[in-house]
């Protein structure tokens, strides 16, 4: 494999375990910058003949992916299989918020999972982080969720979903009145308030919020 495919199926592993760039490069005793500078910059070009193979044990794939020698013929359908298991089984969604580490971030989801959620096309999903406590408990401040902005005004349901609003995105449970058509604005936190029977032209809607993901307290 190319050097640039190289720190593309790395970064890809490393997204897939919800792993960091730190701790990976803890794992083969660099500097807490090391893994980060060879993906983002390509230094060093390659990975060190013990880094690889350390990286490729702990993320179960074979060194050829990570810059190894060919497998031999022998070892060929497995590296094949693992090769496609640690790129094309995934799929890196991009990060369209101020929560995100950094510009250009992704969080990586199984390709096949994340086709059976969404309305349609993959790549029409984004990660927004929530900003707030106006959704507590179903969404905490800082939860990374995944929106379809594919499924939005045209079919409107009841549901939770990302609005623009002053600049920012706001997450809200929408609910149409089917009397009026209007649409009611809530938030599962009762200290917020509510309001009944907004114009469904008056919403700016990124999408629809279809799963989150949150660390464990």
């Amino acid at each position: 494999m190319n050097a640039v495919a190289v720190r593309r199926t790395l970064d890809t592993l490393i997204q897939a375990r919800r792993e960091d760039y730190a701790s990976v490069s803890r794992l083969i005793g660099r500097n807490p910058t090391y893994i980060q500078q060879f993906i983002r910059r390509g230094v060093p070009r390659k990975l060190d003949e013990d880094d690889r193979r350390t990286l490729a044990r702990h993320f179960d794939v074979p060194e050829h992916v990570l810059g190894g020698p060919p497998a031999r013929v022998g070892q060929a359908v497995v590296a094949r299989a693992a090769e496609a298991t640690a790129i094309d089984d995934y799929l890196l969604v991009p990060c369209l918020d101020a929560g995100a580490d950094d510009a250009g971030a992704a969080l990586a989801f199984q390709a096949r999972w994340i086709s059976g959620l969404c309305s349609g096309d993959p790549q029409a999903l984004a990660v927004i982080h929530v900003d707030g406590d106006a959704m507590e408990p179903t969404l905490s401040h800082g939860d990374p969720v995944l929106v379809d902005t594919a499924d939005g005004s045209a079919a409107l349901r009841d549901g939770i979903y990302a609005l623009r609003s002053g600049g920012g995105v706001l997450m809200k449970r929408l609910t149409r009145n089917p009397a009026t058509q209007g649409i009611a604005i809530r938030s599962d936190n009762p200290r917020w308030p509510d309001w009944e029977d907004s114009p469904a032209e008056s919403l700016d809607i990124v999408g629809r919020v279809i799963w989150v993901g949150r660390e464990l307290r």
